[in-house]
């Protein structure tokens, strides 16, 4: 493993060409990029993934953790301190630059990152492929389909000085991502996406889950998963704490699962006003779920695991069960398209119960 910025050096596998090469940047990218390789099963010499480390010490703890999966499928992770200061970004990209400019296959997971669009735009691979990244891949493939330009679905207005500077890196980035003659574009995804036009999708099964782990043990209780759209600015914390209880309270959820970046002050407020207890997972949902004990009924709102659940955990008696956000919960910061964005997330989920929208309302 590289620690620092590090060298990747020459991914080549002693008996064939270079091997396919990821770059990923958080727990649920590298889990699909897993699943990806599981499901293409053709790549004899594995994977070279390159874990773009973020700062974020709930999701480092998880990529760290991820790694040991990696290794245990016959590919090789490299940490790479991508975030360590100013100096970082030159010397991971200078590292890589080698094996990038000769790589024929990437994988990236988040084509909205500003890294991942600069190690695009450096590339002159024939093949890429873009690994579900959650609910954000809907919004990509639904960009790329109307030539937008790449734009995350929570984010208001043009982004500042900061965008516009990386506007031409950005598209250059996605000239790379539109399939051409003599480069293929590839989205694994588990999600509904709209394919572009000579873009091939393929659906993600989850099936390197369901096959490494479980069946899990069930709880006789309901379990709650939380999100993150306090913390990005999307809904209104008062009435994000309002809908927590009232589930817990309605369904007789005992487990809260924590996303990797809510707050604590948020988790410690939820514990007082529910007395949920407070899981914060080491590893990405999905294999936390299918690795048990899990309740019978997990509750959610809008999100990816509205979606990956149901997948990750077929074959099983669970039940998933949606809750929308109503559209007084929203903040004055939230872009115009979340509300719509937020209902197609829930409208498209298939294999869920949706639960009615009267909670919290005033």
């Amino acid at each position: 493993m590289v620690r620092g910025s590090g060298t990747v050096g020459r991914a080549e596998h002693a008996d064939g060409p270079p091997r396919p090469l990821a770059f990923v940047e958080s727990p649920v990218q590298l889990l699909n990029t897993l699943e990806w390789a599981h499901q293409r099963g053709d790549l004899p010499g594995g994977l070279t993934i390159a874990v773009l480390a973020p700062n974020d010490p709930m999701t480092r703890g998880q990529l760290r953790r991820m790694t040991e999966y990696v290794r245990d499928e016959g590919h090789t992770p490299r940490w790479i301190e991508a975030r360590a200061g100013l100096t970082a970004p030159p010397r991971c990209v200078s590292s890589l630059y080698g094996e990038l400019r000769g790589n024929p296959h990437l994988v990236i997971g988040d084509p909205f990152s500003t890294y991942v669009q600069l190690l695009l735009a450096l590339s002159a691979a024939r093949r890429v492929t873009v690994v579900d990244d959650g609910s954000a891949t809907m919004e990509f493939a639904t960009q790329l389909a109307h030539g937008e330009r790449l734009v995350r679905w929570h984010r208001v207005g043009s982004g500042g000085a900061r965008a516009a500077l990386s506007a031409p890196l950005a598209r250059r980035a996605l000239r790379r991502l539109r399939p051409e003659p003599g480069r293929d574009v590839e989205v694994f995804s588990a999600m509904p996406v709209e394919p572009p036009p000579g873009v091939t999708v393929t659906a993600n099964e989850f099936a390197w889950t369901r096959d490494r782990f479980g069946p899990p043990r069930l709880t006789r209780g309901t379990d709650l998963v939380g999100t993150s759209l306090v913390e990005t600015g999307v809904v209104d914390g008062e009435r994000y704490l309002e809908a927590v209880a009232e589930l817990a309270r309605t369904h007789g959820a005992t487990r809260y699962f924590a996303h990797r970046r809510e707050s604590g002050e948020k988790l410690q407020r939820i514990t007082a006003a529910t007395g949920l207890e407070i899981v914060r997972p080491d590893l990405p949902l999905e294999l936390v779920a299918r690795r048990g004990p899990i309740g019978r009924t997990v509750l959610s709102f809008p999100s990816t695991v509205v979606h990956t659940l149901p997948l990750a955990l077929r074959g099983t008696p669970v039940t998933v069960a949606v809750r929308d956000v109503d559209p007084h919960w929203l903040t004055d910061r939230a872009s115009p398209r979340a509300g719509g964005f937020l209902s197609g997330v829930t409208r498209a989920a298939g294999g869920v119960r949706r639960l009615p929208s009267a909670y919290g309302t005033p």
